[in-house]
């Protein structure tokens, strides 16, 4: 096992039965379910935080692609046309 580091932690009292009924149940340690509750925590914040940044990088692209105004020359096709283009595609 590796080493481990001690901390001392506050838990509210519905936590700290909450903690045991679980301890008891899957026959773990209180300590080994905070560890694996901080895991899982500290997973999600991180996949969040790496979320909120593709987001910031796809708007701030959005808003370049934006800032660039309108293709010279216009459109060449309607939405009309491309629905019908739609409709001829091979359906699987």
């Amino acid at each position: 096992m590796a080493r481990m580091v001690r901390k001392q932690i506050y838990l509210e009292p519905h936590q700290e039965q909450r903690l045991k009924t679980l301890s008891r149940l899957l026959q773990v340690s209180e300590a080994e379910l905070i560890r694996r509750a901080l895991d899982l925590y500290l997973r999600q914040a991180l996949e969040e935080r790496e979320r909120q940044e593709a987001w910031q990088r796809l708007k701030a692209f959005a808003e370049w692609w934006m800032s660039q105004g309108p293709v010279p020359g216009g459109r060449t096709w309607t939405r009309e046309e491309l629905y019908e283009e739609r409709l001829r595609w091979p359906r699987k």
